[in-house]
């Protein structure tokens, strides 16, 4: 999702106390006289339809088979008003407000892993390097049968919650490892683990892999030293890059428009336009392009959402880059995060463009290539063998670096022999 970082405090509060005026004033009025009280300009919420939620909240009250709170039915209400605009705006409570939060700055305090449900149990699929539980001896594949001694099941949400914690704290796992059928404890002392969303690695002599997983706070800075490292492993510079952003879900706005910049001279990176002046923007790119004009080559297929559309459609409207894989997702939208007196309200704010003008929503960017066949999961940079012999379509996206590489070398002989009249 590609979401704004701007918050707007006042606005999001006065949503909701216009709301809470309205449907109290109204059934008030209502209930104190059968005559239609005279429209209000600019009311929140006409009475006739506050006068309707409070009639279904009192039958609730009254005639539900169970009692239910109250808290809980003006959360679903809220939960259900702002699903019903779009399918990216919601209504975050506390909890998901702070994770949401914590995945665009680009670190967290926990123990450092990423996991996910396997079956009926939650297994870790990559220790953060540097993080209390790569030091630990954790590996990739083990599964989380105990936290602090109490059984996890599948349940991920609840392992992140009982993971994740004050720097400092101790928490206790017991892990077993499938691969040998040992269970190991650890005990662990939670830490500000630094997420990366940026990992690299050469191809080939001159070529190098960047592949970015999601658009945070750091992503810039972690983009400038992958392509620093790649540097430092071509004595000769790089003579061109592969940009992979398959399942790439997107995240921070301003972080996508700073790695399309990164590629970028000149020109406009991306244009919203919404109802709003804060909704209504233009991104430029300013000069300077961190490959000095190598040429580049960014893979994306249907899981490239978002800020990673806004990447790919700039890169490829301004002819910087020859894209490779499949369709994308297609998300032209921009959600803005506004804190609530309670929770906060993830909106949708803005619809943007390429600088084609075009618009990608619900209908994704085709590739300059597309690659035949179904879809295939991106190989894991750590494996024992070359990621070339893992991956085909890194290996399809290098050898239309190579070509372009040849004809940029060849073309200049090939005008000399011209003859000027």
């Amino acid at each position: 999702m590609a979401i704004r970082t701007h918050t707007l405090i006042a606005l999001g509060a006065g949503v909701i106390l216009g709301f809470s005026a309205a449907l109290t004033t109204n059934v008030l009025a209502q209930r104190a006289s059968d005559a239609a009280p005279a429209p209000r300009a600019g009311a929140a919420m006409p009475w006739e339809d506050a006068q309707l939620l409070a009639e279904v909240y009192e039958r609730i009250k009254r005639d539900y088979v169970d009692e239910v709170d109250d808290h809980k039915l003006l959360d679903d209400a809220i939960r259900g008003m702002v699903s019903g605009l779009d399918s990216h705006s919601a209504f975050l409570d506390s909890e998901q407000f702070e994770e949401i939060r914590l995945s665009t700055m680009g670190s967290y305090p926990g123990v450092g892993i990423e996991v996910a449900a396997d079956g009926s149990a939650v297994k870790i699929l990559h220790p953060i390097q540097g993080s209390p539980a790569a030091r630990a001896g954790i590996r990739a594949g083990d599964l989380i049968a105990r936290i602090d001694g109490v059984a996890v099941g599948s349940d991920v949400v609840g392992a992140i919650e009982k993971l994740r914690g004050e720097a400092g704290t101790i928490v206790r796992l017991t892990v077993r490892r499938p691969s040998t059928g040992e269970v190991h404890e650890y005990t662990l002392k939670r830490t500000e683990v630094e997420v990366h969303s940026v990992e690299q690695v050469p191809l080939e002599p001159g070529f190098g892999y960047v592949r970015i997983t999601g658009f945070s706070e750091t992503t810039p800075q972690d983009l400038d030293r992958a392509i620093a490292q790649l540097n430092r492993q071509s004595p000769r510079g790089l003579k061109g890059l592969v940009l992979d952003l398959r399942n790439n879900p997107g995240g921070v706005l301003e972080s996508g428009v700073a790695v399309a910049d990164a590629f970028l001279d000149h020109g406009v990176i991306v244009t919203a336009d919404g109802r709003t002046p804060d909704a209504r923007f233009e991104m430029d790119a300013t000069p300077g392009d961190v490959l000095n004009g190598a040429p580049l080559v960014v893979l994306v297929n249907s899981g490239t959402a978002s800020a990673a559309e806004i990447v790919a459609g700039a890169l490829k409207d301004h002819g910087r880059a020859e894209l490779i894989g499949h369709r994308t997702y297609g998300k032209g939208t921009v959600q803005t995060v506004m804190p609530l007196s309670r929770g906060a309200l993830k909106l949708t704010t803005s619809r943007y463009f390429t600088p084609s003008g075009a618009s990608i929503h619900e209908k994704g960017i085709l590739p300059d290539l597309a690659v035949e066949g179904r879809e295939i999961t991106p190989a894991d940079l750590a494996g024992s063998t070359p990621l070339l012999d893992r991956d085909a379509e890194v290996r399809i996206a290098l050898d239309a670096l190579k070509a372009e590489v040849e004809h940029a070398r060849t073309a200049p002989a090939a005008l000399a022999l011209v003859p000027v009249p």
